[in-house]
């Protein structure tokens, strides 16, 4: 198969991403990432995770070649397979890059969260443009190095929520920045997710590994386990190993227009509570309090401390006064926001699509930023061509697509600490977190936590008998392994830029 190694690949594999490092190449046919290319020209694209999102997200740039599809389930990606008949096929993404890497212009990247940053990491040190799917990464440390290696790389980068795209926000936040609502101290951001599994424990059996799969290449950097079919397609996003739960799935889609038409930046703080969460799953539903402080005021609205709120699972906040009787605070499928100004409310849906004033006022404002032809839903299509014209222009006149990682890397980093809150709740305590060290400053050495490891119920001779196992853990040591991760031998990251 494909990802048989050779012996000049088994140096290239060993060593990881710090290979990497050292790819400076350059296109023979056109400067990837360094110059213009004619709009008319197509880019060499190739997808890695292409069974599920990443067939839609190519599918989205077929107006460009598409020369490699990497995938470590090939039976999952037999559809994109046919859809793409001339692209060579492969199961690991490093062996792709070594042998396309001369022809190769941009990336896609769509696999399991945890192994986002070291695919969009190598490619960005390569001089390739990357397009990574939400959440742009599992860890804070890694969505500092992917904002910190598009500063130093002349790249064209976006991640893939694609409501960012989109006309709705853009309206959502000329409104507020023209004062509309009056100051926001109190915004709310909610979905209906997870709807795939989650609360599970680890399966106590293995199971035989499937033909045309490859379970070391989809474990990455984690660690090891026994392959069970749990875990691999969809489910993934429910283990705390591989995915970020329905908070990491959902937020960077819901959160986006807050967090830009606030112009948030690092909370102060965060707390948390949930469901069962236990040592492997996500929970079923939650709640995320942030803690902003006051921003530089716009020139006209300010912008004073504000909280923000997220609910998943089912849960929602509370129903504002001035909104229509029997009117669901979900109606797009996906979920929505409201901010709370001293003026009035606005709500909207997921990615700030259809933005109302519960008072019923429509604000009379002249569009001004930029919009994306033809990005007015979530479908795909605008968002990865937005994309791929900013990869053609040169950096020098590059208009840089919204969802670059100049901003999706400090939000995605938000996003995150929503998911931290979470694991870190048995703390107990609003945690404090400093954005600049990458650290909470109110955990303790020593100060140590209680997570549920198992959570059985049975009803023996009649009477209900519950079964609950919990494990002490480290708390800092912890939190410090969440911030930036321990990868497993034979995987590594570029060193952080400075």
């Amino acid at each position: 198969m494909d990802h048989k190694i050779t012996p000049s690949r088994r140096k290239f594999l060993k060593n990881g991403l710090v290979a990497g490092v050292a790819f400076t190449i350059v296109p023979s046919h056109v400067v990837s990432g360094l110059g213009y290319t004619a709009p008319s020209d197509k880019l060499n694209i190739v997808g890695i995770g292409v069974g599920g999102k990443g067939l839609q997200n190519l599918t989205a740039m077929n107006t460009e070649n598409i020369i490699g599809l990497c995938d470590i389930d090939w039976n999952y990606s037999q559809r994109c397979f046919e859809a793409f008949p001339k692209a060579k096929k492969y199961y690991d993404w490093r062996v792709m890059f070594e042998e396309l890497g001369d022809e190769m212009d941009a990336v896609m990247v769509a696999t399991a969260d945890h192994t986002h940053a070291a695919i969009a990491a190598t490619a960005m040190t390569m001089n390739k443009h990357v397009f990574c799917q939400k959440p742009l990464t599992h860890s804070v440390y890694e969505s500092r190095l992917l904002t910190k290696l598009a500063k130093q790389y002349p790249v064209a980068t976006q991640m893939g929520n694609q409501g960012n795209s989109g006309d709705g926000v853009r309206q959502l936040c000329e409104w507020v920045w023209n004062g509309e609502i009056g100051e926001v101290t109190e915004a709310h951001t909610w979905t209906d997710r997870p709807i795939w599994p989650q609360g599970l424990e680890r399966p106590a059996a293995a199971m035989p590994i499937p033909e045309n799969f490859d379970w070391d290449l989809f474990i990455g950097p984690a660690p090891m386990r026994p392959y069970h079919e749990i875990y691999t397609p969809w489910n993934w996003r429910g283990f705390w190993d591989f995915g970020t739960g329905a908070f990491g799935d959902m937020a960077c889609h819901i959160m986006d227009p807050v967090y830009r038409a606030l112009n948030l930046r690092y909370p102060e703080g965060i707390s948390g509570s949930s469901t069962t969460a236990n040592t492997e799953s996500a929970p079923q539903a939650e709640k995320v309090r942030f803690d902003f402080p006051a921003r530089e005021a716009m020139d006209k609205v300010a912008m004073p401390a504000v909280q923000v709120h997220w609910y998943d699972g089912g849960f929602l906040p509370d129903r504002p006064a001035g909104m229509e009787e029997g009117k669901p605070m979900i109606s797009d499928g996906l979920g929505g926001c409201m901010l709370v100004g001293t003026k009035d409310t606005l709500m909207a849906g997921a990615g700030g699509f259809n933005p109302r004033l519960l008072s019923g006022r429509v604000p009379d404002i002249k569009p001004y930023l930029r919009r994306v032809p033809g990005s007015v839903d979530y479908s795909d299509g605008p968002h990865e061509q937005d994309w791929i014209r900013a990869c053609k222009e040169s950096p020098e006149q590059r208009v840089e697509p919204t969802a670059n990682f100049a901003y999706s890397g400090p939000f995605n980093e938000m996003v995150l600490l929503g998911v931290l809150a979470i694991r870190l709740k048995g703390l107990n305590k609003v945690l404090k977190w400093d954005g600049d060290t990458m650290r909470f400053t109110n955990i303790g050495a020593g100060e140590t936590m209680q997570v549920v490891k198992t959570d059985g119920f049975a009803m023996i001779n009649g009477i209900p008998t519950w079964n609950t196992e919990c494990v002490e853990i480290d708390a800092l040591e912890a939190a410090t392994e969440y911030i930036k991760h321990t990868y497993r031998e034979g995987w590594s990251l570029p060193a952080m830029p400075s």
